[in-house]
C-alpha cells in the first residue's frame, strides 16, 4: 500500500464527499475526507495527500486562499490540486485558479468518468515524479561512494607503501583499492623479468623485447 496515492477529498456537501471517495477508493485510491477549510489542512499534516480534490466554496474558507497557501509552503507546494466548483466556472475563474497553482480545474456537474480520467492523469504525473525522485536518490548514493585519489601522497621510496590519513603504512594497492574503484591484476614487467628471472627471459619475452637500462 505504500506506493498507493493518497487522495483528500474537500467538500462541504456531504453526498457529493462521500460519494467522490466512493468512487475513488473502489478505483484503488487511498482516501480521507473533509467538510471545510480548516478540516482541510489538518488531514494535510497528519495525512499528507498526493492529491487534493478541492471545493472551491467552503463555509469556512475560499478554496482559491487555501491553494495559495498550499503552494505557497515548501512542505506543500508538491500535493497536487483538482479544484471543483458548481458555481465559480467563468474563464476567468478557472484561470484564477490556475494562475494561484491548482493543477486542474474542473466545472460541476462531473461525470465519473471524467473526473476518474482527471484524477489519473495527475496520478501519471505523481507517479512520474517519484520514479524521478528515485533516480536521483540512486544517483545521489552512486556519487557518494565513489571514491577519488586527490592531494599528496606519502610514499616510502623504498618498499613504495603509502601513509594514509591516520598515519599507518599500507602496500600501494591495498591504499589505492581502499580509496578508489579498482582491482588489480599481478604480473611483471620486463625489467623485473630479466632481474629475477634471467633463464626464462629470452623464452618469455622474446629477443624483440629491449634489455633495462644500466
Amino acid at each position: 500500500m505504500e506506493d498507493s496515492i493518497r487522495i483528500l477529498v474537500v467538500d462541504d456537501s456531504e453526498p457529493l464527499r462521500a460519494g467522490t471517495a466512493r468512487l475513488l477508493r473502489h478505483a484503488g485510491y487511498l482516501v480521507e475526507e473533509a467538510a471545510t477549510g480548516g478540516e482541510c489542512l489538518e488531514k494535510i499534516s497528519s495525512f499528507f495527500p498526493d492529491l487534493l480534490l478541492l471545493d472551491v466554496n467552503l463555509p469556512d474558507a475560499n478554496g482559491f486562499d487555501i491553494c495559495r497557501t498550499l503552494k505557497n509552503d515548501p512542505l506543500s507546494r508538491r500535493i497536487y490540486v483538482l479544484m471543483l466548483s458548481a458555481s465559480r466556472t467563468t474563464p476567468d475563474e478557472r484561470s484564477e485558479g490556475l494562475e494561484l497553482g491548482a493543477d486542474g480545474y474542473m466545472a460541476r456537474p462531473v461525470s465519473n468518468r471524467e473526473l476518474l480520467a482527471g484524477v489519473r492523469a495527475m496520478e501519471r504525473i505523481i507517479r512520474a515524479e517519484r520514479e524521478r525522485d528515485r533516480l536521483i536518490a540512486e544517483l545521489q548514493q552512486a556519487l557518494a561512494s565513489i571514491k577519488v585519489l586527490k592531494g599528496l601522497l606519502p610514499i616510502c621510496s623504498h618498499c613504495k607503501k603509502i601513509r594514509d590519513d591516520k598515519g599507518y603504512w599500507q602496500q600501494v594497492e591495498v591504499y589505492i583499492r581502499q580509496h578508489a574503484e579498482v582491482e588489480f591484476s599481478h604480473g611483471l614487467c620486463p625489467e623485473c623479468v630479466r632481474k629475477l628471472y634471467p633463464e626464462y627471459a629470452d623464452l618469455v619475452l622474446g629477443s624483440k623485447e629491449p634489455a633495462p637500462a644500466s
